[in-house]
Formats: C-alpha cells, structure tokens, sequence
C-alpha cells in the first residue's frame, strides 16, 4: 500500500475519480465504503508522523537558514580579507616597484658622476704629465743645447766632460 499520506490522498482521489456514478444523478457516486474508510484511517494514522515531520523540517529550516547565512557571512568576510591582502600586497609590489625605479635612477645618476670624475681626473692627470713630459723635454734639450756648445767651445771631446750640477747652479 502506500507510504506517505500524499500518496494515500492520491489512492482516494483516483477512489472517488473512477467511481461509478449513482443512476439518475452525474454529481454522486458509489464507493466501497471499506475501502475508503481504510484508506482515511491509514491517512489519520500516517498524518501525525508526516505533520511531526514537516515540523521538524520547518524547525530545522530555520537552522539551516541560520548555519548557511553564519557560512555566507564568513565566506563574505574571508573573500574581504583576501581582497584586502591583495590590494595590499599590489600597493606593496607598487611601492617597490616606484622605490626600485628611484633606486636604479639614484644608482644610474650616481654612475653617471663617477665617470665624469674618473674622467676628470684621467684629463687632469694626462694633461699633468703631459706639462711634466714637456717640461722634461725642454729641459733636455736645453741640457743637450748646452752639452753641444760645451763641446764646440773646449776643444775635442774627450777632454770636456759635462758637469750637470753645474747646470743646475
């Protein structure tokens, strides 16, 4: 027979549905009383467990409502997080991203004076040694100057010997 009060009401209806009409009348028929009656009592015993059961399902309805909106508001809250952590870690990789920038260019501009003081100071040093060379190559050839005209005036040269304190004096 049936298991739930639903499909006992269905029995009864189909019951009352297939009915054979009472003669002379098309709004009454005629039913086994029996079986209708047993049909009903299934009904009034099954109606109190379905009724505790739809109950208990509205009760727990309420509950699952609760857990699921206290799940809800907890995955709202975790995705806020995230979304707060993520914004701030793209603000970070922003920062040192803008501090990285500013870094390369202190460093390129830092460079940048390095050589031109390397440079600097390599054209000051040549040019220091370039005067220094110049110098010692007049000095050399006035040495030389002399060193001939020593010559010229005493005679043949190995009787004149050059004195180069003597040029110093």
């Amino acid at each position: 027979m049936a298991s739930n009060v639903e499909e006992l009401l269905d029995l009864l209806y189909e019951m009352i549905d297939e009915a054979k009409n009472v003669p002379l009348s098309s709004d009454k028929c005629m039913l086994e009383r029996e079986k209708a009656l047993d049909v009903l009592d299934d009904v009034r015993a099954r109606f109190p467990v379905e009724l505790k059961k739809a109950k208990d399902l509205m009760a727990n309805k309420n509950d699952y409502i609760a857990s699921a909106k206290r799940e809800a508001d907890a995955m709202r809250q975790k995705a806020e997080e995230h979304v707060k952590r993520i914004i701030s870690e793209d603000s970070l990789v922003v920062e040192a991203k803008r501090r990285a920038e500013e870094m390369m260019a202190a460093a390129e501009e830092q460079s940048r004076q390095i050589r031109r003081a390397a440079n600097e100071y390599c054209e000051e040093t040549l040019r220091r040694m370039e005067e220094a060379v110049a110098d010692t190559y007049d000095e050399v050839k006035n040495s030389r100057a002399r060193f001939r005209s020593a010559l010229g005036a005493g005679g043949p040269v190995s009787r004149v010997m050059y004195d180069a304190e003597e040029d110093n004096v």
